[in-house]
C-alpha cells in the first residue's frame, strides 16, 4: 500500500476534501475493478463519463476519489481530490504509484501512421541479438525481456504501461521500445513517462473519425516531440514533410533520416528482389530480407536509433541483416503452383499504396496481382473509397470483402469502397462479403507466378462482428486455400 499524498505528488490539485495522509491499495479508472481502499480516478471518456460511477466505486470500497468536479453527495471518510484534467492526473498518479519506472530504463517512443510496429519490434530484436535485456510495448505484443504478454491496444492505458515498465525494472531491462499512437497521446497515456528519445516514421490519412482533421491528427503526434526533455533525441523521417513539423518546438536533439534528401542518416536502395533488397547506409552495403521502400525507411530508422543509443556501426549493420519480417507485415510464401501470397496489415490508403507499389516494382509484368481488401467498421469512413480506388487501380483484380465490420453492415462498408472505383476499373472488382470465401476466390483465380495480396488484418487472428470475435487468420486461410488447389 502507498500513501495517497505520495501518489498525488506532482498532480495539479484545484481542491481537496479529506485526508491525503491515508494508505491506498490500487489505482483504477474502471469502477468495476475497484476493491477495498483503492483510488478511483473519474475519467471523461469518449463513450462514458467516469464521474457517473463515483458512488459505485465508493460502495465497492474506494477510500479516495480523483475527479474534475466534486459529486453532490460527499461521503464521510472518503478523500476527494479535484483536478483540472483527470487523464493528466491519472498519468502522473500511475507513474508515482509504480515509482516512476520509465526513469530507470532507456524508453524510446515510435509514432507515425505506418511502420510503428515494425520499427519497435525490430529494435527489440536487434538489441536482444546485441545481448541486452529489452522491453517492447507494441500492437502485437508486450515483451518484458523474454516474457510475453498479450497486447490489447497499440498504446495501453497508462496504468498498464507503468505496470509493464515496473516489471521491466524488476527484470533488469535496459532498453524499451514502445509504439505511441495518436489516441494514446491525446488521452494522455504517455504523460508522466520519461522518454530517452522519439522516432517519427511518416504521416498519412488515418483516424480522422477520432481526430476529425488531418491537422489535429498531426498536431497530436507532435505533442510527443514537444514534451521531450533536452537530454532526449528526436529522430524524424525528413522525406515526409511532416518530419520538420515534429521538430519545430522540441527541446530534444534533432536528428533526421531519409532516402531522397540530405539527412543525418542517409540510405539508398541499390537492388530489389522478392527475397530481399540491397541497401547502402553510411557508405556500407547491407542485404536485408525486408522488402519495399517502406521497409528501407524502417531499417534506416532502426540503424539510426541503434547508433544514437551507442551501438557500434558495423555491429548494427550485421545485426540488421539478420532481422526477420514482423508478423503480418509483408509476410509472404510461395505455393507449389508457384503462386506468391503476401499478407500485410495495410489498413490505410498510404500503407496499401506502398505495398502495391512494392509488389508492382518487383513483378515482371507477365503475372497478375490479385488484391483482397476490406475496411474496418466503426472507423474512419472517408478512407474507404480511397482504398477502393487504390486497390482497383493498382491491381489486375481486386476483391472487396469484410474486415472487422464491428457494428456496421459489411455490405454497406463494401459499397463505400466501391464508390471510389473509377469506371474503367469496375470490371476488375469483385465484392465478396465473406472474407474466407474472398480469399478462396483469389486463390482460384490465380495462376502460376501470380501474386495474391491479402491486406488489412496482418497479424490479427480474429474477425470482429457486433462485439463478437471469431478466430480468423489471413495467413492460415490463404495457405489452406492454396494447398487445396492441388487437391
Amino acid at each position: 500500500m502507498k500513501l495517497l499524498k505520495d501518489i498525488l505528488y506532482g498532480v495539479s490539485l484545484t481542491a481537496v476534501s479529506g485526508n491525503t495522509n491515508i494508505l491506498v491499495n490500487q489505482v483504477h479508472f474502471d469502477s468495476r475493478k475497484v476493491e477495498m481502499d483503492d483510488v478511483f480516478v473519474a475519467i471523461r471518456g469518449t463513450i462514458t463519463d467516469g464521474h457517473k460511477y463515483i458512488q459505485k466505486a465508493i460502495e465497492l470500497g474506494a477510500n479516495a476519489i480523483v475527479c474534475e468536479e466534486f459529486p453532490e453527495l460527499m461521503v464521510n471518510g472518503v478523500t476527494y481530490a479535484k483536478v483540472g484534467d483527470s487523464n493528466n492526473a491519472l498519468a502522473i498518479i500511475a507513474a508515482n504509484y509504480f515509482d516512476n519506472p520509465s526513469k530507470n530504463l532507456k524508453l524510446v517512443g515510435i509514432t507515425g501512421t505506418n511502420g510503428k510496429t515494425t520499427v519497435s519490434t525490430l529494435l527489440y530484436q536487434l538489441f536482444k541479438k546485441a545481448g541486452f535485456k529489452v522491453g517492447l510495448i507494441s500492437t502485437i505484443k508486450v515483451m518484458v525481456d523474454e516474457k510475453e504478454h498479450e497486447a490489447t491496444h497499440t498504446t495501453p492505458d497508462v496504468i498498464t504501461i507503468n505496470e509493464h515498465l515496473s516489471k521491466m525494472n524488476e527484470a533488469g531491462v535496459e532498453y524499451c521500445f514502445m509504439e505511441v499512437s495518436s489516441h494514446g497521446i491525446h488521452q494522455k497515456r504517455t504523460k508522466g513517462l520519461h522518454f530517452t528519445g522519439a522516432i517519427f516514421t511518416n504521416l498519412s490519412h488515418d483516424h480522422l473519425d477520432y481526430h476529425k482533421t488531418f491537422a489535429a491528427y498531426r498536431d497530436t503526434k507532435k505533442v510527443l516531440f514537444d514534451e521531450l526533455p533536452k537530454t532526449a533525441f528526436a529522430l524524424v523521417n525528413i522525406d515526409d514533410k511532416n518530419g520538420l513539423v515534429m521538430l519545430q518546438n522540441t527541446k530534444a536533439k534533432k536528428l533526421t533520416y531519409a532516402l531522397k534528401t540530405y539527412a543525418d542518416y542517409r540510405g539508398q536502395i541499390l537492388e530489389k528482389q522478392f527475397t530481399g533488397q540491397l541497401l547502402k547506409i553510411d557508405e556500407n552495403e547491407l542485404w536485408t530480407r525486408l522488402i519495399g521502400d517502406f521497409n528501407a525507411y524502417n531499417i534506416l530508422a532502426i540503424y539510426a536509433t541503434a547508433d544514437i543509443l551507442g551501438l557500434e556501426k558495423m555491429e548494427i549493420l550485421r545485426l540488421v541483416s539478420e532481422l526477420e519480417t514482423v508478423d503480418g507485415r509483408f509476410q509472404y510464401f510461395i505455393s507449389k503452383e508457384k503462386i506468391k501470397a503476401i499478407v500485410d496489415y495495410a489498413h490505410t490508403p498510404d500503407a496499401l499504396k506502398n505495398v502495391l507499389m512494392t509488389i508492382n516494382a518487383l513483378r515482371t509484368g507477365n503475372e497478375n496481382v490479385i488484391t483482397v481488401v476490406g475496411c474496418g467498421g466503426d472507423r474512419d469512413k472517408s478512407k474507404r473509397p480511397v482504398m477502393g480506388h487504390i486497390a482497383s487501380e493498382m491491381s489486375n483484380q481486386a476483391i472487396f470483402t469484410s474486415d472487422n465490420p464491428r457494428t456496421e453492415s459489411p455490405a454497406a462498408i463494401i459499397q463505400e469502397m466501391e464508390a471510389g472505383v473509377e469506371p474503367q476499373n469496375t470490371n476488375k472488382v469483385l465484392s465478396i462479403e465473406n472474407r474466407k470465401q474472398a480469399i478462396k476466390t483469389a486463390c482460384k483465380l490465380a495462376a502460376a507466378n501470380d501474386i495474391i495480396l491479402v491486406a488489412g488484418k496482418g497479424h490479427e487472428t480474429y474477425q470482429e462482428t457486433n462485439g463478437v470475435r471469431v478466430d480468423f487468420d489471413d495467413l492460415k486461410e490463404v495457405k489452406e486455400a492454396l494447398s487445396s488447389l492441388g487437391k
